[in-house]
């Protein structure tokens, strides 16, 4: 009996929680929305309504990351993880128990914080080697500045031509890949090819400080070049011997 009284209270309290949690989350007073953010009978639709607000106190954040319900819906962490005002000592462990596109939407999302960003750049990064070629295509496809740079030294050759075609790619990104010791034959002659990138001047400097630029390139890109500069570009450039002493020839 005692059992039945107490199975009806909490079916009572439930029904009545229900309308008074969903009108907490929109309440200005702090006290309402650490309650509601400590509520077991959070749904994911109702915590996500809560963190759409931009205004959040960072005390709601935590209480939030500390609710073992929140902690189960996936979208409702993601959230959690994405918000402008959640710490990052809440959003980056959370960021480690994403999948491959969730840490990409994150990545992209411009009110996350800048650092958080760099924070789900740097997992995806370290999971680059364990992931499907499927998903590195997207990545190199649709993946930020930084993810499109590593995906440039990605070692099938459909994966890196997307990913000099990332336009969020920038110049940066392409002369540090170009100028890693990994960087293959392929890249530097992609790159070296390319209608966009084979015109910039800085990566024509890091091409010919390579050692798979092709002759032909080479000795196109050298005649861009002031003697003085060319002769120090070539005292750090890893190219063979012979194609140097001809560059040399060609300018002088």
């Amino acid at each position: 009996m005692i059992r039945e009284d107490e199975n009806a209270e909490a079916s009572s309290a439930s029904a009545i929680s229900a309308p008074s949690l969903g009108a907490s989350i929109h309440d200005f007073s702090l006290d309402q929305l650490l309650r509601a953010a400590a509520n077991p009978a959070l749904t994911e639709d109702l915590a996500l309504s809560l963190l759409k607000r931009a205004d959040l106190p960072v005390e709601v954040l935590e209480q939030l990351s500390r609710n073992g319900t929140v902690l189960k819906l996936r979208k409702a962490k993601l959230a959690l993880a994405s918000h402008p005002h959640t710490p990052r000592h809440l959003s980056v462990p959370l960021i480690r128990q994403f999948y491959t596109f969730d840490l990409l939407k994150i990545a992209l999302t411009p009110s996350v914080p800048a650092d958080v960003k760099v924070a789900a750049d740097d997992v995806l990064i370290a999971r680059l080697k364990s992931v499907t070629l499927g998903e590195r295509l997207a990545l190199a496809r649709r993946g930020s500045s930084r993810i499109a740079g590593a995906m440039l030294l990605d070692g099938d050759a459909r994966v890196m031509r997307i990913a000099l075609e990332n336009s969020r790619l920038t110049e940066a990104f392409v002369i540090q890949a170009v100028l890693r010791p990994e960087a293959n034959a392929a890249l530097v002659q992609a790159v070296a090819y390319h209608a966009k990138w084979s015109y910039r001047r800085e990566v024509r400097i890091a091409l010919l400080r390579t050692e798979h630029l092709s002759l032909a390139r080479a000795l196109e890109f050298s005649k861009t070049f002031p003697l003085p500069l060319l002769r120090d570009l070539l005292h750090s450039s890893r190219l063979p011997a012979r194609i140097k002493e001809q560059m040399l020839r060609e300018c002088q």
